[in-house]
């Protein structure tokens, strides 16, 4: 297992245009730490960074107390699996996956020895004699894995490996990362777009955004008290709901120019609103299966999604009304974004 940190680091490209600022950043030694933010916010560049693939502007990187911003990507010891599968078409199964190890000169009993078992944990026994065109796409990124994870390193990076497979294997392989990570015990670094990959996977996420630390902290910490509206917005499907006070009524809002209530806290219902909850007219009906997700106009430019019953039946137009859970409500104020404790 490898400690990885980040001491003031910064990187800039070209004409000055700096992608990543002066971050700090510790990574504890069998973590996963997941680093999330929207395109062009810094995360595969810190990645790379890691990797040795760039090199700071300024500050220092540590892998386990060495400084290694002057040492090559093989120098330092890891292992990264990328978007791209990046497999060798002319070799089988048996021959990507254990193709760093031959590189590293071990011998061909042990090089066969650690392909069989790799494999094994990664379903890909059956598949050995197999080139990567004969391959589905969930199989090609096991490969992929298995070729990241044969030399056993202490530390392995992910740069968006589950951003070209289709939703049932995005969740199957988020699964057969994570299993992978508690059986092997080393440090994994995951980069992603997406959130829900963060959420599912991560000890501690990362929020980025124009080559910022937003927020570091476990799923939970970072879904229900954000740091600020960027993260609190980022974080969370459907979007969370960031509104003025007054459009939920809310008199008690602490001086918050802005607040945040998340769309599974808020109750929508057809018809005229019953009392204690807020009218509004159906703006848009998301069915999604076992609930249904509809956003109500309430006048003054503000909208509110909220969780109907699968029966819900209003349209466009529609009359309809809203409920929310009060101690749920987030406080952000208006000038630095920044949540508001209110107790």
């Amino acid at each position: 297992m490898s400690a990885v940190s980040f001491t003031r680091v910064s990187k800039t490209y070209g004409r000055g245009v700096e992608v990543v600022k002066c971050l700090d950043l510790d990574i504890a030694s069998g973590e996963f730490i997941t680093l999330v933010g929207p395109s062009g916010c810094g995360k595969s560049t810190t990645l790379n960074l890691i990797a040795g693939f760039e090199a700071p502007t300024s500050g220092k990187i540590e892998i386990d107390g060495v400084v290694v911003n002057d040492l090559s990507p093989r120098q330092r010891g890891l292992a990264m699996v990328f978007q791209s599968y990046a497999l060798y078409p002319h070799m089988d199964v048996r021959g990507n996956i254990g193709f760093p190890l031959e590189v590293a000169g071990v011998d061909r009993a042990t090089v066969r020895a650690r392909v069989e078992e790799t494999a094994e944990r990664l379903g890909l026994s059956a598949l050995l004699e197999r080139k990567p065109k004969e391959l589905s796409g969930g199989q090609r990124q096991r490969v992929a894995l298995g070729r990241a994870l044969v030399r056993k390193p202490k530390l392995c990076l992910f740069d968006e490996p589950l951003s070209n497979l289709d939703a049932t294997l995005r969740g199957q392989m988020r699964a057969e990362i994570k299993r992978l990570h508690e059986e092997l015990g080393a440090t994994f670094v995951y980069v992603t777009h997406d959130q829900i990959e963060a959420m599912t996977l991560s000890d501690r996420i990362v929020v980025l955004d124009k080559g910022v630390v937003q927020q570091v902290g476990g799923p939970r910490e970072v879904y229900d008290r954000p740091a600020n509206s960027f993260v609190a917005s980022f974080i969370g499907s459907p979007r969370i709901n960031l509104v003025p006070p007054a459009a939920i009524a809310l008199v008690s809002a602490h001086g918050a120019g802005v607040v945040g209530i998340r769309p599974e806290h808020v109750t929508v219902g057809e018809g005229e609103p019953p009392e204690g909850a807020l009218g509004g007219s159906v703006y848009v009906v998301e069915p999604a299966g076992s609930e249904t997700w509809v956003t109500l106009d309430m006048g003054e430019r503000a909208r509110i999604t909220g969780r109907a019953g699968v029966d819900f039946r209003a349209r466009h137009g529609a009359r309809a009304w809203l409920s929310y859970e009060r101690d749920r409500v987030l406080l952000f104020d208006a000038a630095t974004t920044k949540r508001i404790d209110h107790g």
